[in-house]
């Protein structure tokens, strides 16, 4: 959906001709774990990786699709095509899904492998604006009301801590997936040998599914877009508190303005956090991923492909989205301007009230009881307030 914002090798992931590409290497992988086992003629994945590989044509597979109605016989159709004879010998004891959540592993990978390298720039900037602001005093706040002083290193502290644990999350969803299966018809090995699976998926960077039936298990797809949802959310916790310093009242921080940028265009004067509040909306959207995801988990039996419609969305979009999102992010964090005397003005601003837990623990250690020493301070405090 926002894939030219994108980076050009994670949006060629997702395309027709890589997809078709991993299906071949899949087919091939297969056909060389036969061939150990002569199940198929020596060199007939050789030959046929001669006449296919790099010839593979996208719309000629969607072509035929459209009389066969079914992607994969119409994928095979065209590598025999290509290959002749040989090609024969492709898909022996197979069944689609094989094929097809074998790739959906592979991309997924690839995609999380891509968006891992974004958190760590993401963490990187944090970590600098921190370390940049550890000694800048801030007012801490609860209720959006003046708690106690922080500093504004702590509040970038916090958003790191909070991106590294989407880090964990999302490697843990990344070996999670990187899953295949090679078991045939509702996963039984009726016309294979898990020995060929094995040696196939090694060949891939995979690992065989625990327990197959005619799919990968959708557990683990939810584990990734859930995984993807929770890294969505840590931005969109980034994006809420610029949207706070931003605001006319607190003007703590503000994104960075471009020469020739424009808030408004009725008002000149504007300057509007527009880049977070863009990533909140976004952050909205990836939890919907999620939510689909997690209705894809139970299905019917050994298999339906109620599934199947959702991931060829929700996967392309979700991992494009969220690699969108923290490069806006990095780019937010890197270009924000922190006003650290206006963040002062603002610790100042009650008055000290800001001390009163201060004041109460010094009155306990004098000898007064705490619920006492409580209604003194507050209603000194109150009456500061009102009194300005």
């Amino acid at each position: 959906m926002i894939d030219r914002y994108s980076r050009p090798e994670l949006t060629a992931n997702w395309s027709d001709d890589a997809r078709f590409a991993l299906w071949l290497e899949i087919e091939l992988a297969v056909c060389e774990a036969m061939e150990h086992r002569h199940r198929v003629p020596i060199g007939t994945a050789a030959a046929v990786r001669a006449r296919a590989e790099g010839k593979l044509d996208a719309r000629r597979i969607l072509e035929i699709e459209q009389t066969t109605r079914h992607d994969v016989i119409a994928f095979l159709t065209h590598v025999e095509e290509l290959a002749g004879e040989p090609a024969r010998w492709l898909h022996l004891g197979m069944t689609s899904s094989d094929v097809l959540d074998t790739a959906l592993a592979l991309q997924s990978v690839r995609a999380l492998d891509t968006i891992l390298a974004g958190i760590d720039g993401l963490a990187s900037a944090l970590a600098a604006r921190a370390r940049e602001h550890a000694q800048t005093p801030m007012m801490g706040r609860s209720h959006g009301i003046h708690a106690e002083p922080v500093s504004a290193g702590l509040t970038f502290a916090r958003w790191y801590a909070e991106v590294m644990r989407s880090r964990a999350r999302v490697a843990r969803a990344r070996e999670t997936i990187a899953v295949g299966k090679i078991a045939g018809a509702v996963g039984v090995y009726g016309n294979l040998d898990p020995a060929i699976e094995e040696e196939a998926l090694t060949r891939l960077g995979l690992a065989p599914e625990t327990v197959a039936t005619q799919i990968v298990q959708r557990d683990r797809h939810a584990e990734v877009l859930g995984a993807l949802a929770l890294l969505g959310t840590a931005i969109e916790q980034i994006a809420l508190g610029v949207r706070h310093w931003q605001r006319t009242e607190v003007s703590e921080a503000e994104e960075g303005f471009g020469k020739g940028q424009k808030g408004s265009s009725a008002m000149p004067h504007k300057k509007n956090p527009i880049l977070s509040e863009n990533l909140t909306g976004l952050a909205r959207l990836l939890r919907g991923y999620a939510g689909a995801a997690l209705e894809d988990v139970a299905l019917w039996h050994e298999r339906d492909i109620s599934h199947s419609s959702v991931e060829r969305v929700s996967f392309p979009d979700a991992t494009i989205l969220a690699d969108f999102m923290l490069a806006r992010a990095t780019s937010l964090v890197t270009g924000l301007v922190v006003h650290a005397e206006r963040m002062r003005t603002n610790l100042e601003a009650s008055g000290g009230l800001c001390f009163s837990e201060a004041v109460l623990l010094a009155l306990v250690a004098k000898g007064l009881p705490r619920q006492q020493a409580y209604v003194y301070v507050q209603r000194c405090a109150h009456a500061a307030l009102a009194e300005r």
